[in-house]
């Protein structure tokens, strides 16, 4: 059935897709668990978006999402996209305090929880007190609970499977992504119906002959589900995993024939780390995307020579979707320092680098990276003086990222603008320190931070992982860095871990470590 907006978004989209083929599998639970045929995930969101539509959900509506890796979390998003929603991610891992002041900041309406998180789901309500919004589960709870009424149980008790046309316009949020912060309550990017539907359309989704078959093993709230989007939108599958576990991720790619996956680089070193790798089939695949945070050069360099040509290294933000690409080939230490480029820009996307002032530098010259392009996000959530420096008014975004174009339009990254360690005598960018840490054979993986002193003066910390089968020296790895890069750089600190610890979007929680410097 046509929109009443004549707008067709997304989730129209992949329904028009799984109605071709109802019969194909589409989604595949771990280890070759559960199957969802394209006919019973399509029902599904038709019967989610009629049941949530006649509790009062539609356009201008925050529903929220809390939930790991399970079909019915992916149904439900595109029910309330359908019916006109925007939808808020609450991440698995976070404090139950933060995802109350999340919730509470978008307006949640409805809150749908993952029958396995109830005990964060109460928590997370207690902390919400008498603002706390409707719940239903997505299944029944294990044990008699009062979280609220079983979706699941209310679609099954439908008569038929309703026609439930699309609700949103194109400038309408489909949902309210929060950044990966490591400090405070993360912002809340606006992202709009539009610019996403035309980014899955358009997403290529490279495979050997057959449709893709991605693998999501990192949380659907973050960018596994926007792949997952992109390879349902191509008619393809997926294989979902409740989260990452190297062993499985390879017995998976070995076992379902896996074309495509996303990792962060922390989780492709450990992949690279994993003792059955040599003995894993990795025939099925066609392409490794990479991206999030800053990647190590030698690591990336051992990764391309252990996968083959399927590296793609992304580049990309909330606030602008993915901006860069760095194809297999692009995966040569060429840029300041032997970094690797994460790309060129995109089509549609304008990349520029900017010194303080908002003067355009030559190529070559280290400044903030800022994009144009139609996927800028309309601004965060009830933020006007964040979206006002993010957002100068000229159409450009500023990154916050500190990065160098080469004269073929190649970007490099150096670091975060705020992620620079003022330290005496200068100021060091903590990706420096770890792409060379990372070069070292006794690190297998690690993370430089800043750590402020009583007098308030910043010190330069690593947390070191050990590379299986050496002995990691804090007073040798120091050395190592000062011969190399200069006393200013040293690690006043080198403190040595079992693993670096990730935010719930997998990436280093130097704020966590931050706070195990200072207790110690």
């Amino acid at each position: 059935m046509t929109s009443p907006t004549s707008f067709a978004g997304y989730p129209e989209a992949l329904l028009a897709v799984l109605a071709r083929d109802p019969s194909r599998t589409v989604l595949t639970t771990g280890d070759g668990g559960a199957e969802t045929t394209a006919g019973a995930l399509h029902d599904t969101v038709h019967r989610m978006a009629a049941v949530l539509t006649g509790r009062g959900i539609g356009r201008g509506r925050t529903v929220g999402l809390l939930s790991r890796n399970r079909p019915e979390v992916l149904a439900a998003r595109y029910a309330a996209n359908l019916a006109g929603a925007r939808v808020v991610f609450l991440y698995d891992g976070m404090a139950a305090a933060t995802l109350a002041r999340i919730a509470a900041s978008v307006e949640t309406a409805l809150l749908l929880v993952d029958p396995a998180l109830h005990d964060t789901a109460r928590a997370l309500l207690h902390h919400l007190g008498g603002a706390a919004p409707d719940v239903m589960t997505l299944g029944p709870e294990p044990a008699a609970g009062d979280l609220g009424p079983d979706l699941l149980a209310a679609c099954a008790a439908l008569p038929a499977t309703p026609e439930v046309p699309g609700a949103a316009r194109p400038g309408d949020d489909w949902c309210i992504r929060h950044t990966g912060g490591t400090t405070g309550i993360p912002k809340g990017v606006r992202m709009a119906h539009a610019p996403y539907t035309d980014m899955l359309l358009n997403q290529r989704m490279e495979a050997a002959g057959d449709p893709p078959r991605f693998l999501a093993c990192t949380p659907l709230a973050h960018l596994a589900g926007v792949l997952t989007d992109a390879t349902l939108a191509a008619g393809g599958s997926v294989v979902l995993h409740r989260a990452f576990d190297p062993a499985a991720v390879l017995a998976a790619v070995a076992r379902d024939r896996v074309t495509h996956l996303w990792l962060l680089p922390p989780l492709l070193y450990r992949l690279l780390d994993d003792p059955a790798l040599p003995a894993t089939d990795l025939s099925s695949l066609t392409r490794i995307t990479y991206g999030g945070c800053p990647a190590s050069p030698s690591r990336l360099l051992r990764a391309a020579e252990v996968f083959g040509p399927v590296l793609y290294g992304m580049y990309g933000m909330s606030e602008a979707m993915t901006v860069t690409e760095a194809r297999p080939e692009d995966h040569r230490p060429t840029g300041p320092g032997g970094r690797i480029t994460v790309g060129r820009a995109l089509p549609g996307v304008t990349l520029a680098i900017r010194d303080a002032d908002g003067r355009d530098l030559p190529a070559g010259e280290r400044g903030e990276v800022h994009v144009r392009s139609a996927g800028v996000m309309a601004g965060y959530w009830k933020q006007p003086e964040l979206t006002a420096r993010a957002l100068p008014g000229d159409g450009w975004l500023r990154t916050g990222d500190v990065g160098t174009l080469d004269d073929d339009g190649r970007l490099y990254l150096v670091d975060r603008v705020k992620d620079v360690i003022i330290v005496v005598g200068g100021h060091v960018h903590p990706a420096e320190v770890e792409d060379l840490l990372h070069t070292h054979p006794a690190v297998a993986h690690c993370a430089v931070f800043g750590v402020r002193g009583p007098d308030e003066t910043e010190e330069v910390h690593a947390a070191v992982v050990p590379a299986p089968g050496h002995r990691a020296d804090p007073a040798a790895l120091r050395a190592f860095v000062t011969a190399r890069l200069g006393a200013l750089y040293a690690p006043a600190a080198v403190r040595l871990v079992d693993a670096i610890p990730l935010t719930p979007v997998g990436k280093p929680d130097k704020a966590r470590l931050r706070a195990r410097a200072d207790r110690a």
